[in-house]
């Protein structure tokens, strides 16, 4: 008798046909392809993030910086504002306390009034003999070079100056000497 012979795909050794593995492989790589893809979108989405957080620290950083800024100019313009207002007074009392007109109970608000500058760190200028500097000194007057001061220092201070460490607050008003010739 007579058998018909079938021929059956070969199959491979987990008993998968070519066209099965061939269709799995296409399937491996498609998914392959995928993650690939998504992997570069995830590569750029945390480079993207990662330079956004750069930036945002930079900023914060460079706030920090203006607030300190703003925080330093702040101070000053208020210690300025605040010996402008009381340095006259204070130049006042120094006067009435230098011609001995001073009541005896205004020495300890004169000795207050000194305090509360040094806590400023106000520090007075201009004396005699000092050189004459257009940045700290107003020359109210001239008067002639002698023996005792030379040319283009201080001869006389008529009210003295007041600075901090960043700048004049009120300049000193003086006389200075001056060679004639």
């Amino acid at each position: 008798m007579e058998e018909d012979v079938i021929f059956e795909p070969e199959r491979g050794a987990g008993g998968a046909s070519e066209e099965d593995i061939e269709a799995s492989e296409s399937r491996a790589g498609a998914k392959s392809d995928k993650l690939k893809r998504e992997l570069e979108t995830v590569k750029k989405e945390r480079q993207e993030y990662l330079d956004g957080w750069q930036r945002a620290k930079a900023d914060y950083v460079n706030a920090l910086k203006r607030f300190e800024e703003d925080r330093r100019i702040a101070l000053t313009q208020g210690t300025r504002r605040a010996a402008e207002a009381f340095i006259p007074a204070l130049a006042s009392l120094e006067r009435a306390e230098a011609q001995g007109a001073l009541p005896e109970g205004m020495q300890g608000i004169v000795k207050q009034l000194h305090d509360a500058v040094r806590s400023l760190g106000l520090r007075q200028f201009g004396e005699v003999g000092e050189i004459f500097d257009p940045t700290l000194h107003d020359a109210l007057g001239q008067d002639a070079a002698t023996s005792e001061g030379g040319d283009n220092t201080i001869s006389a201070v008529l009210e003295a100056g007041w600075k901090t460490q960043e700048g004049v607050v009120r300049p000193a008003k003086v006389r200075v000497f001056h060679a004639e010739g």
